[in-house]
């Protein structure tokens, strides 16, 4: 995952973004906790005949006798640590431990009791005592709460999702620009074909992983924390329980993420397969056509779609996996829960096998909104189940894509080169010997001597190294041994754009870019100036069309055309 890291460097110079999108996912954690909450005062309403001010007005009255109860015990404590004081005994260390607790627990009711008077005076001064009114308040209230979380949830994606396309945006361009210096070797080993798959399918795998690591895992687990903090407040004895599985999840999700990793890493191998049959038989149909080769071509293909078919069906098979075990972890945890839950309220009890499961005997609507606080935990860890998988793949990704990024070019500038004069003397290449990886040689101790303003042709069998001796002057390759000179400086020792800038080259290959015709005749003449360009470009066509006339038709209107042209 080193590379996959890597890959998140690119979000950096969006960090602002991203920080919005936190506070962004914050806020939805806080409405979706906040909703969930609503259930406790509807159920208070409509189920158990109160309204919100007898509702809060007995809590502060339970919390009262709560406070009062720990405070008697906590001064008979005193009272007997001074009556032993008095009478020279020896402090009693259980006393003073329980004396330690109770002040705990005293300061905590204290806190909780000046917690729920505020809420008493904040009910009594708003809210109506009318139990319709109340829900229909209520109600109003939860559904501002869901709208002004699709809205944060809403701004929380589109920020996730600008600060992906921008990151994959410069991770494209620094790709293109690192592949682009490659020498011709790294082309003609790897293909075009497993190059247009790192910028295709490797990018986009990339881009739902990083879309997911920074969307799902930051927004899904604050959702589930929320929950888990109101669960925990009502009863975190009960909450540990549930979570008390998380680490059996994990396993499971990790074991499946390795697993998923490999069969992305071999289904994305298998895709650049595919894209090079492609290039392969598109670029050569003239051939494919003339030889009746479209049986074997199609034969090709199929079998190499279905190849990754069954990859694919691998990744597939996973992530169905993955939803069904982490379902099963999750029902098992809520449902040992409530059979808990269930046995203290029926019960009327704290305890379960002298086990302390709650610090009051608890009431049936507080284990309904403890439960509807865990079951509001599923849904986040439902949307993070493939998550773990999901990541694995754009780490896969991330491989291949840097593996790319790693490489050095075969032909750079040396450190200290210097800008190549205006050649003027000779061209000499003194034993130079070449060959291309895993072949024999091509060329062996060539030596060659070309003066300036000579024209010489190199003539031989195909195979014999006639393009690959070209090649070496312009440093499209470097030669294993041996130098190639020009005006007696080693051309390794010069900078490749001040060399390249003074040759002339006309490929055996016709190309067209997909470009007007204007920029095609001027491309690698950047320098030149427009003007000049379609000066000459029209003279051409004027020339050529006086002479493509029909015999004995009027020459002025030829003449009339080479003088519009300037010419």
């Amino acid at each position: 995952m080193t590379n996959f890291y890597r890959a998140l460097r690119f979000a950096w110079p969006y960090r602002f973004r991203f920080a919005l999108s936190v506070g962004s996912a914050l806020l939805v954690a806080a409405f979706w906790g906040g909703n969930l909450s609503a259930v406790y005062p509807i159920l208070k309403v409509f189920f158990l005949g109160q309204n919100l001010q007898q509702w809060i007005g007995g809590v502060v009255a339970d919390q009262h006798e709560e406070v009062g109860d720990t405070w008697n015990k906590v001064a008979e404590l005193h009272t007997q640590q001074a009556d032993d004081a008095r009478s020279g005994r020896a402090p009693d260390a259980s006393a003073a431990s329980r004396l330690k607790v109770l002040e705990i627990r005293l300061s905590r009711a204290e806190w909780k009791l000046g917690w729920y008077e505020s809420v008493q005076t904040a009910i009594e001064r708003h809210l109506p005592r009318d139990r319709a009114k109340t829900l229909t308040l209520v109600l109003v209230a939860l559904i501002a709460g869901l709208a002004l979380k699709g809205i944060f949830s809403y701004i929380n994606e589109w920020l996730v999702g600008s600060v992906t396309q921008l990151s994959m945006f410069d991770l494209k361009n620094r790709l293109y620009r690192h592949i682009i210096r490659m020498d011709l070797t790294t082309f003609s080993q790897q293909g075009s074909s497993e190059l247009m798959a790192r910028f295709t399918n490797d990018m986009e795998t990339l881009a739902a992983g990083f879309e997911t690591l920074i969307g799902k895992v930051v927004r899904e687990p604050l959702k589930a924390l929320a929950c888990i903090a109101l669960a925990s407040w009502l009863n975190w004895r009960l909450t540990l329980v549930v979570l008390a599985l998380v680490p059996l999840a994990v396993l499971i999700m990790s074991t499946i993420g390795r697993y998923m990793k490999r069969a992305t890493r071999r289904c994305l191998e298998s895709m650049s397969s595919i894209y090079r049959i492609l290039q392969e038989s598109f670029q050569g149909i003239k051939i494919v056509k003339a030889f009746t080769m479209e049986p074997y071509e199609r034969r090709r293909f199929y079998l190499e779609t279905k190849n990754y078919y069954r990859k694919s069906m691998r990744i597939v098979q996973l992530e169905a996996l993955t939803s069904p075990a982490m379902e099963m972890i999750g029902v098992g945890a809520i449902s040992l829960a409530v059979m808990i839950g269930a046995f203290l309220v029926i019960g009327h009890t704290d305890r379960i096998l002298g086990i302390r499961m709650a610090s009051a005997p608890m009431e049936a609507d507080v284990l309904a909104l403890l439960y509807t606080f865990l079951a509001g935990v599923s849904d986040p860890v439902r949307k993070l189940s493939n998550v773990y998988g999901r990541v694995q793949r754009a780490g896969a990704a991330a491989d291949r894509i840097f593996a790319f990024l790693d490489r050095d070019p075969g032909s750079i500038d040396r450190p200290g080169a210097t800008r190549l004069a205006r050649h003027h003397r000779s061209i000499e290449l003194e034993r130079v010997s070449f060959h291309y990886p895993g072949t024999p040689p091509v060329l062996r101790d060539v030596n060659l001597e070309i003066r300036f303003g000579e024209t010489i042709a190199l003539v031989g069998p195909n195979g014999c190294g006639k393009t690959t001796l070209a090649s070496l002057v312009p440093r499209f390759y470097d030669a294993q041994a041996g130098r190639v000179l020009i005006d007696g400086q080693d051309v390794r020792a010069v900078q490749c754009r001040s060399l390249r800038q003074q040759i002339g080259i006309v490929t055996q290959e016709t190309v067209l870019f997909n470009d007007t015709i204007l920029n095609n005749i001027s491309y690698g003449n950047r320098h030149v100036r427009r003007s000049e360009v379609e000066a000459a470009a029209k003279k051409a066509f004027a020339h050529r069309f006086i002479e493509e006339l029909p015999e004995g038709y009027d020459s002025n209107v030829g003449e009339r055309a080479v003088k519009l042209s300037g010419g």
